[in-house]
């Protein structure tokens, strides 16, 4: 019993996603401490420390063999700018003009893709480590030269056991990136269920925001999911190995679709079956597939059999029996909501036969069309064409590069001028601080600041305790790990254990306490020039751009409908075309989410539109709910009656939709009087009911999609007055 709890044990922690990163990161400042200490070369601790960070910075989830091209990417940019920066280093005004340069070749640069980027900001961060090993050394000290190949060393220890950590664990990212996928889809489930409590004078508003907030942390898990599986299998081929994750992905887009479904305005269900336990059937169901969502989480991460359970069955018969007992009744106000129930009855029996599927994954079929689309460059002609395209003032990417650039000219001016002591800390604060958007700066000043008091805290009281230098090592090594594990998730923590790694470092070399306020002063005025930059240079502030993302998410929801429409006339497909249509739409909500979220930390000035845009965020989101309802239920429908006409008016939608989102994009003035919606919401409302249940569900759904396009048409004209 003792052994197989042992053996529990250590296959949860081995299951945390943080686990086997900041393993790699433990071997890797082990190995550098053990050499120094063993060579006696303890002025060797703080490069080869850098240049592990700077190769664990560039690193991204790969297969192996890509792991081994990016790692020698990697050290060939740290080769060239540490060299470089070497070479300068006798001549202050080449060395500024150098570094200038870089910071916004490397920043524009990252414009090709996700890697790119990681490997051009982890080259940047290298030049700046060299700079500051540099400033401890005099031009005529040998030592000098040496400063930079020990950075590679480091650089390349990381590089390759991450590399051979690939090649032994290939798929432990993926089934890390699917558990967290299918826990945000529980965190959605639960957030979904709330809104089927019969309350009146519910808080719907508040409901419907935190729904949004949810989705979109569940797409960009989708994203990370599809992301891993192309660098596994590429775009058109599926291994064996990854055959299983791949159909536990399309179960989860499946699942998406259909939980972001929406049959009925929520409000009128609770005022209608407010006296009905019906909704809280609905309510329970939700919340049990939520909970099995979890379930099947935790079973990919600790690599075990699920169980979908039999309780679900009876719940969903429960709920069946609610609504045939509500359909005797004969309430002809009913009619409608009672349909809208079906159909989310028959939305709810589906994913629960999708859960049940889940518990022998390998027997699903993959669909028609399995392939992926991969969004990073193929070549690298594709890749030059991408950064080119970001050579206008309108793309946020150029600007954070000037603005950066800016900010980097300004650290090192000062620096010349007052020439204080590790005056490169200003400048490695201003690079870590300095974020593309005003508020995510604004959010990382204070927590670099609180940080950095706190990593100076730690180490004078590591210091009082213990003045053994090895025990001091072996907490710089823990300190580095912490950092490791924190830096994409906690800023402030990450500060505060690279602060207290680097003093340690310092103080193995004789002078740790002498940097205590040096650190502290260049922390903070690297902090301030951050601010200013990106208050000053360039401001990318979210409320003047937020009709372009309001009107990106109009243009993607026309095209998710078009693309739905095609399935109702060819048939049922799931092919690439579509699934990319359907991920673009939720994609651009998020984004008009994650633009809202950050305009609310910008100056009120900015953020005067800011309850326009929450509103228009609100009938946005039900907007797509609704057409995600059309998706779940497809079926090929062309040779029904009155379809062709339906079919029309799901065209005309579009338009108006595009239409809209054309007129926001170029500030074009809008109409409030919303005729055009109007006049098609009534004749909509005017057209027979069909007897077959899918033209009855096609005809509701596009008559709540028509309800939304008026509030969003005066929205609108509100978001485009600038």
């Amino acid at each position: 019993m003792p052994s197989s709890g042992f053996t529990r044990s250590l296959r949860h922690l081995w299951a945390l996603d943080k686990f086997g990163p900041g393993l790699r990161f433990f071997i890797a400042l082990s190995l550098c401490t053990g050499w120094v200490w063993l060579f006696e070369r303890i002025d060797a601790l703080i490069p080869l420390y850098l240049g592990v960070i700077a190769s664990a910075l560039a690193e991204s989830d790969d297969s192996w063999q890509g792991r081994l091209l990016a790692v020698s990417v990697s050290l060939g940019c740290f080769l060239l700018i540490s060299t470089a920066i070497e070479m300068l280093h006798p001549f202050p005004f080449w060395l500024s003009a150098f570094m200038v340069s870089a910071t916004f070749v490397l920043i524009v640069l990252g414009g090709a893709g996700s890697r790119y980027a990681s490997i051009s900001y982890a080259t940047l961060i290298l030049g700046i480590y060299t700079l500051v090993g540099l400033e401890q050394h005099s031009p005529s000290d040998a030592a000098l030269w040496q400063y930079a190949p020990l950075l590679l060393c480091g650089a390349l220890l990381y590089g390759l056991l991450s590399v051979i950590w690939y090649a032994a664990f290939a798929q432990q990212p993926l089934q890390q990136s699917l558990a967290r996928l299918f826990r945000r889809q529980c965190d959605y489930f639960k957030a979904k269920s709330v809104l089927f409590e019969p309350l009146r004078n519910m808080d719907i508003q508040s409901k419907h925001l935190e729904l949004a907030r949810q989705n979109a942390r569940l797409v960009e898990a989708l994203n990370d999911s599809k992301n891993l599986i192309l660098q596994r299998v590429g775009r058109n081929r599926t291994r064996a190995s990854t055959s299983r994750y791949l159909k536990l992905y399309f179960l989860a887009q499946d699942l998406h679709e259909r939980a972001t479904s929406s049959h009925a305005p929520y409000q009128q269900l609770a005022d209608a079956f407010f006296h009905s336990d019906v909704l809280f059937r609905c309510l329970r169901l939700i919340r049990q597939q939520g909970d099995a969502c979890h379930a099947l989480a935790k079973a990919i991460e600790l690599r075990q059999p699920f169980d979908y359970g039999p309780g679900h069955a009876q719940a969903l018969e429960d709920l069946q029996a609610a609504i045939a007992y509500l359909h005797k009744q004969n309430n002809p106000e009913w009619n409608d909501l009672l349909r809208s129930l079906r159909s989310l009855a028959r939305n709810l029996a589906t994913m629960d036969q999708l859960l049940g599927q889940a518990s022998n994954p390998d027997a699903l079929s993959l669909h028609q069309d399995s392939s992926l689309f991969d969004r990073e460059p193929q070549s690298l002609r594709e890749a030059m064409l991408r950064v080119t395209q970001h050579f206008s003032l309108k793309s946020s990417l150029l600007r954070h590069a000037i603005r950066l650039s800016a900010a980097v000219a300004l650290c090192l001016l000062i620096m010349h001028v007052v020439a204080p002591e590790q005056g490169y800390w200003i400048l490695m604060t201003t690079v870590f601080v300095c974020r593309p958007h005003y508020a995510a700066t604004r959010v990382r000043m204070l927590q670099r600041i609180i940080g950095t008091i706190q990593g100076l805290a730690m180490s004078w009281l590591l210091f009082q305790i213990t003045p053994l230098l090895w025990v001091q090592a072996l907490f710089a090594i823990a300190a580095g790990v912490g950092y490791f594990a924190t830096r994409t998730s906690h800023f402030k923590a990450s500060t505060a254990f690279i602060t207290m790694m680097m003093l340690i470092c310092f103080n193995q070399i004789g002078h740790g306490y002498d940097l205590f306020l040096p650190r502290l002063i260049d922390t903070v005025i690297g902090s301030l020039i951050a601010g200013l930059a990106v208050f000053f240079i360039l401001p990318d502030w979210q409320g003047r751009r937020l009709h372009l993302v309001a009107a990106a998410t109009l243009r993607a929801n026309s095209k998710y409908l078009r693309h739905i429409m095609q399935e109702y006339s060819l048939g049922k497909t799931d092919d690439m075309q579509y699934r990319i249509a359907r991920r673009e739409a939720h994609n651009a909500n998020a984004a008009l989410s994650s633009s809202l979220g950050n305009m609310l930390k910008e100056p009120g000035h900015y953020r005067r539109q800011s309850d326009t845009g929450f509103e228009f965020l609100l009938y946005s989101h039900s907007l797509l709910s609704y057409i995600s309802a059309l998706g779940a239920h497809r079926d090929n429908l062309a040779d029904a009656p009155n379809y062709p006409s339906l079919n029309r008016e799901a065209e005309q939608l579009a338009d108006s939709l595009e239409r809209l989102a054309d007129n926001m994009q170029e500030l074009k003035p809008l109409n409030t009087d919303c005729a055009i919606e109007e006049e098609q919401y009534q004749r909509l409302r005017a057209m027979p009911l069909a007897e077959d249940d899918n033209l009855r569900l096609l005809h509701g759904q596009l008559l709540l999609i028509s309800q939304q396009l008026a509030p969003l048409h005066k929205l609108a004209s509100r978001l485009a007055v600038q």
